[in-house]
């Protein structure tokens, strides 16, 4: 039986043809500005029962953007 054009090999999904993928720099930026929204939302008293949560994603997510910085050996942001 002939393989799917909807998958690739070994069944994996096939690279989509489409708009350029966002370069690690750009993706690094919308992380930050994510992370600056949720950072705004836990201080405004929002999901209140997530708050203990949502800050621990918020620092680790901050720690990871420092290291993916120094690896890229860019300035800090």
């Amino acid at each position: 039986m002939a393989s799917s054009s909807v998958n690739g090999e070994n069944g994996a999904p096939a690279a989509s043809p489409g708009p350029e993928q966002p370069s690690t720099v750009e993706l690094l930026e919308q992380l930050r500005r994510d992370r600056l929204w949720l950072l705004q939302q836990i201080d405004a008293g929002r999901w209140p029962e997530l708050r203990l949560d949502l800050a621990a994603l918020e620092r680790e997510l901050g720690q990871l953007l420092e290291q993916a910085q120094e690896r890229l050996g860019g300035p800090q942001g």
